[in-house]
């Protein structure tokens, strides 16, 4: 039972705050919870329960000192923050006093000298526990590691863990579970927003449960950055970026004062405001502390975000990976994550880019080869003397597109490159000192000046850089990379080959079409391959001042030599923060950009997550009309079928100088090194080779051009806002008044009828096929991101509700609803359904009458008649954004199980915190070789009792034609296991909370 603050209560914490300041400030100490007499045993041995560290720790750093000296948040009295966890302080207070010497690893608690005398603080150093086998872990590792000393408490964190952890090289290849607590979260609005509700939602459901809503609330630092919500609109304008963030605010308003009701609802929770940049620069550039001082305990910086490219915080040498919006609540609410055992893929780099070859060159060329080396569910550590040739903005490329190659992480040790770039974001000199003294104290630093201890990796991968040249990555996906001397034959290829990957299927006679028609009054004409987008757009390229400068001199050459741009080619350039425009405008390049059409048109994610915007309507009709494949060329990270925008079939990413050169070209059709650009003002032929920087050049512009000014400007206004943004008006509530008219925040079902009682177990019975896919069916085919199709059944419904077509917005912006999102589930207009024999688009077969519905309406009709559904699936299901609304869509429209080839790490974790089951055909087994059509019914027999289950066992998948298989259950810890036991992950975070 709980009794409310008292002024005895809150005495005696100050006086155990007074007594034991180290106590409180490193969370070990407090990490175990102790169960109330009432409470029930753990489900499974995989119990994880929320720490009392977290909830005290949220006291000490809700006013966190962050790396760089600044405070963003507003101070909180520590009188109402005891209020707020004075019943978590009443029920332990007794225990406090003797905690600190239960901690099994005490005796590594080490101070860090200052060089001038004094101490920078105390840590848990490594070193001091003797042991070869640390001395030979990867770096990534050394960082599970120490968290796992840290946070050790032999309840949430056992000793076992960190002997697993320790004795990695044998052990990794069993696939052992160890617990993980980040040191903090980072979000984006589209998944932000979706998160929040399920904050609210979850408060809600405490108080039906008759316990303490304000129980919910983030334990460690949660940073949210509004960067999916802008869309290029308005382009080819000085007044674009205004332009644009007027029409956000009008699409998106309800969504954003909802956001800045969480930030002063929720403790510990910051949220930049839109305008500001994208979230992965912004945490590169600033918020990434690399080295955390908590009242005096040093520890490496880690973090989780519900962004997939999350990872390109790696570059900076702090580990972070993307997960699902729903693990992110969990860890936010002091759950640890469990996670397996990685193993870890060395990869050596040698030698040194050639004259004119980019880092987008080489990151495409590392996607290609750790795709095809196979390290999904892996750290890939990079090491070598090759990696003094890369800047740190080149290492962030590299570890950004960690999703794209399949890897958890791609990671860069510190090193003397990492403190050069902190310092010149504008990191104060005593806080790099401080993080170079505690990573090399506790041999977490690399410096390539000493000998270097060989170390042990799981694999070994070597490229010597000198072997990249320049290439681009498509028509449809990331890894399918072609060198740029072979694009004009690859494209070729490409229209003969049948539909697929690497094919079009458009007939000889048809290659040379070419549509004409009048573009604001001039004659306009596209072929297949005609570029009608041209965006230096994404977080993994827009952060690198090496290719932003390096575009900005492409326009230059070429305007000097009279090429422009045709005016039909919708061109941007999205910035990743304020800083790229001050050097673009300080080095005189921008003027140049804009000659060609690339001014600036927000600071956001844009084209890369498919907020393209439309297309000129005349444009958009000669490419419908005329069957033209046309093309779009991006600096993003990702161009699955669909995503950049619907009329755009072929998808290349390339760098922003490539961009800009394809876009002067006006074709992917085009050999560089042999067919001229265009003609310029002299009447003679423009080559590629007369408008491309050589390495040298770059490299002056940015040295003259990239300066601290204007890192530390830049920041120091970040959270200031703007005026539309600070004019939103919000509740002061700390529960949230749901509107059921709005089309944007929803109160979703998930909770509903909920009781203290977990509903254990289900198997699934008698089920039909809802879906029946091929390979590479990515989050972005089941849960789109980009707009919302006019004939959808999620169009239907908001114009049954008022909602104008142009007011529409795009899936992503509308994952606060939940009724919109079940209905955009599976709406990719380019979805393949075997169901459909052949025929592309969001529609299935309900299979008891035969008929041809959408999938939301045949979805629907099981449903109401009671009947279960499950999805058949290739390889790499769920690959893609690490989006939990492909989790959550499929089960609000019935689906119980998932039976594929293979599963992408993040989906299917998010799958069983959704509490649907994913099953694994046997090696060399599908739905093909079974001979499965889609047209059964399918039983899934499962144990009844959770304890009855262990991760990886056999399960039998039988069918009403009488066919039998047997494929692997992937619940890949007991921890999951007691997940799905509850239902899902958030029903048994709710259930754990209300009980204590």
């Amino acid at each position: 039972m709980y009794i409310s603050a008292s002024s005895s209560s809150s005495s005696t914490l100050s006086s155990i705050l007074r007594a034991r300041p180290r106590l409180f400030a490193s969370s070990p100490y407090l990490s175990r919870t102790f169960a109330s007499p009432s409470s029930p045993p753990p489900p499974v041995s995989g119990y994880r329960s929320l720490s009392f560290s977290s909830a005290v720790r949220s006291l000490r750093c809700s006013v966190p000192r962050w790396s760089h000296g600044v405070d963003w948040r507003s101070p909180i009295s520590l009188r109402s923050q005891i209020r707020a966890v004075a019943p978590v302080i009443e029920q332990f207070q007794r225990k406090i006093a003797t905690m600190a010497s239960e901690h099994p690893f005490k005796a590594h608690l080490t101070s860090l000298p200052k060089p001038g005398g004094g101490e920078f603080g105390k840590f848990y150093s490594l070193p001091s526990f003797n042991d070869p086998r640390i001395e030979k872990l990867p770096y990534s590792i050394r960082i599970l590691l120490e968290s796992a000393i840290r946070n050790c408490d032999n309840f949430q964190v056992k000793k076992e863990d960190v002997e697993k952890i320790i004795d990695w090289e044998n052990t990794s290849p069993n696939q052992v579970e160890i617990p993980f607590k980040p040191a903090r979260v980072l979000l984006q609005d589209f998944t932000g927003v979706p998160a929040v509700v399920d904050l609210a939602c979850m408060r809600d459901a405490m108080n039906k449960l008759g316990s303490d809503s304000n129980k919910i609330n983030p334990l460690v630092p949660v940073d949210l950055v509004i960067d999916h919500s802008v869309q290029v609109d308005v382009t080819r304008s000085e007044n674009a970026v205004q332009a644009n963030m007027d029409l956000e605010f009008q699409r998106n308003k309800e969504r954003f004062a909802f956001l800045k009701w969480g930030s002063t609802a929720f403790r510990n929770m910051l949220v930049v405001p839109p305008g500001s940049g994208i979230v992965h620069q912004v945490n590169l550039e600033y918020l990434g502390r690399v080295v955390f001082n908590t009242e005096g305990l040093l520890y490496p910086d880690s973090v989780v975000g519900t962004d997939s490219h999350t990872t390109m915080i790696d570059g900076l040498g702090v580990a972070g990976w993307g997960v699902g919006g729903i693990e992110a609540e969990s860890a936010m609410l002091g759950q640890p994550m469990s996670m397996v055992l990685p193993g870890v893929v060395g990869f050596k780099l040698s030698g040194k880019l050639h004259n004119g070859v980019t880092a987008t060159d080489l990151v495409l060329t590392v996607t290609q080869m750790l795709r095809k080396h196979g390290v999904v569910g892996k750290f890939v550590e990079f090491y070598g003397e090759g990696m003094g040739e890369l800047s740190l903005a080149d290492r962030a490329t590299i570890a950004n597109m960690s999703p794209e190659y399949g890897a958890t992480m791609g990671f860069f040790p510190v090193d003397r490159v990492t403190l050069q770039y902190l310092k010149l974001t504008g990191r104060s000199d005593e806080t790099v000192e401080m993080i170079e003294a505690y990573l090399r104290a506790n041999k977490l630093f690399v410096d390539y000046n000493e000998p270097q201890l060989e170390r042990v990796y799981s694999s070994y991968l070597q490229l010597d850089l000198a072997d990249v040249e320049p290439c681009i990555s498509g028509p449809k996906r990331p890894h399918d990379r072609v060198p740029l001397k072979e694009m004009k034959s690859d494209w070729h290829a490409c229209l003969d080959n049948k539909v697929g990957f690497k094919g079009f299927a458009i007939p000889k006679e048809e290659q040379e079409k070419v549509a004409k028609f009048s573009f604001q009054g001039q004659p306009a004409e596209l072929k297949h391959g005609s570029v009608v987008i041209a965006a230096i757009t994404s977080c993994t390229n827009t952060s690198n001042p090496s290719v932003m400068l390096g575009a900005g001199l492409v326009a230059k050459k070429a305007s000097e030599l009279g090429l422009q741009v045709k005016p039909w080619v919708k061109t941007s350039l999205a910035p990743g923060s304020g800083v790229v425009t001050k050097y673009l405008l300080q080095s005189g390049l921008q003027k140049y950009l804009n000659q060609q059409g690339f001014n600036i048109v927000g600071y956001g994610c844009t084209t890369c997550i498919g907020n393209s915007g439309d297309l000129d309507e005349t444009v958009a009709a000669a490419i419908t009309e005329n069957d033209v494949v046309a093309a779009a060329v991006l600096s993003g990270n990702r161009n699955f079928e669909g995503r950049v925008h619907p009329l755009t079939r072929a998808n290349y990413l390339a760098s922003p100088p490539l961009v800009v050169a394809y876009a002067l070209a006006g074709t992917v059709d085009i050999d560089f090194n042999k067919e001229p650009i265009g003609t310029g003002k002299d009447g003679k032929s423009v080559y590629f080779r007369d408008i491309w920087p050589t390495t040298e050049e770059i490299a002056e512009v940015v040295q003259s051009s990239v300066l601290p000014s204007m890192f530390k400007s830049t920041y120091e206004a970040i959270t200031k806002g703007n005026p539309m943004w600070n004019d939103l008006s919000v509740p002061t509530a700390t529960l949230y008044s749901w509107d059921p008219n709005s089309t944007y925040i929803h109160e979703p079902p998930y909770f509903k009828n909920m009781t203290l009682d977990p509903p254990g177990v289900h198997g699934v019975k008698d089920a039909y096929c809802l879906l029946n896919f091929g390979d590479s069916i990515t989050t972005d085919h089941i849960s789109p991101a980009g707009s919302i199709h006019k004939d959808s059944p999620a169009a239907k419904f908001l114009i049954e509700r008022g909602t104008d077509r142009k007011d529409f917005n795009s899936y992503g912006s509308r994952r606060g609803n939940d009724e919109v999102m079940a209905r955009g589930t599976f709406a990719n207009i380019r979805i393949v359904n075997k169901l459909l024999n052949g025929e592309v688009g969001p529609k299935t077969v309900h299979v008891p009458t035969g008929e041809k519905l959408s999938v939301f309406d045949a979805a629907m009709r099981y449903k109401t008649a009671g009947q279960d559904t499950i999805i058949l699936a290739g390889a790499e299901y769920g690959s893609g954004s690490s989006r939990d609304w492909a989790a959550k869509g499929p089960m609000l429209l019935g689906v119980k199980a998932v039976i594929a080839k293979s599963f992408e790490r993040i989906h299917r974790s998010n799958l069983v915190g959704m509490g649907i089951v994913p099953l694994c055909f046997k090696a060399g087994e599908d739905a093909d070789t079974l001979g499965l059509t889609g047209h059964e019914r399918y039983t899934i027999d499962l144990p009844s009792n959770v304890s009855d289950i262990r991760p990886g066992q056999d399960v039998t998948v039988t069918t009403d034609s009488g066919k039998s298989f047997t494929c692997i259950a992937r619940f890949d810890t007991e921890v999951e296991l007691s997940y799905f036991n509850h239902g899902g992950i958030l029903p048994y975070v709710i259930r754990n909370l209300a009980k204590q």
